[in-house]
């Protein structure tokens, strides 16, 4: 039987989609935010932080001990996390083999679109062989007005590929994600393995997520028809 596309194009979050990043990440925000004397947990910093962008958290921060992040924290946090994801950064199991079959499926409509700043987006995709699926296709939300949980992100995606946002299917992990695909109007599709720093899947489902999986093998099924 021949399968053929169910959406437009799909678009992919990196962070916990894409790559196995989270840990990595929250463990050096864990490290520094303990440094400026927020004694905080890894599981709240792991539920604080995760999906969200830094600058925006800013008050938080700020709140819990008494130093108000600048560009010169931020720049050291980004060469510590760069540091750790050169060494250590893993894809998500199973990710290389369903994103190349699905790169087959939807020729030049794959896009990753991440609320993370472009270096390391192309960092982890060149660690992960899974650059050259994505080159020319890969979006910031660093770059745009706006980032997730705001849709600007897959909004930019859907433009540049050329078609309505309603017409992609939306790979996310986090609440803040799921919420910036359904507020593109796409079909979100949340993945919630059994991990630390992923989500149980009643969680994405209560944000939005149309449906859910566990393994990056089942995305393919998932995304023809």
């Amino acid at each position: 039987m021949d399968l053929s596309p169910k959406y437009a194009a799909v678009l992919f979050d990196c962070d916990g989609v894409l790559v196995d990043s989270e840990r990595l990440t929250n463990t050096v925000l864990w490290e520094m935010l303990n440094e400026l004397g927020w004694q905080i947990s890894r599981d709240e910093c792991v539920s604080r932080f995760v999906g969200k962008m830094l600058r925006d958290e800013a008050d938080v921060i700020e709140e819990h001990s008494g130093y108000r992040i600048d560009a010169e924290w931020l720049s050291r946090f980004r060469e510590r996390r760069n540091d750790a994801l050169e060494m250590s950064l893993e894809a998500i199991p199973g990710v290389a083999e369903a994103v190349r079959a699905l790169a087959v499926a939807y020729p030049g409509r794959l896009a990753c679109a991440s609320s993370a700043d472009r270096p390391k987006i192309n960092l982890q995709l060149r660690k992960i062989g899974l650059f050259d699926v994505f080159d020319g296709r890969i979006f910031s939300g660093m770059e745009l007005p706006h980032s997730k949980p705001a849709p600007d992100v897959y909004l930019a995606a859907a433009d540049a590929l050329g078609i309505d946002p309603a017409e992609a299917a939306v790979i996310e992990d986090s609440p803040t994600g799921v919420t910036a695909g359904v507020a593109a109007g796409a079909h979100v599709l949340g993945f919630c393995p059994d991990s630390p720093v992923h989500q149980r899947p009643e969680v994405l489902t209560e944000f939005g997520a149309d449906e859910t999986f566990d393994a990056m093998d089942q995305l393919p099924g998932l995304l023809m028809r």
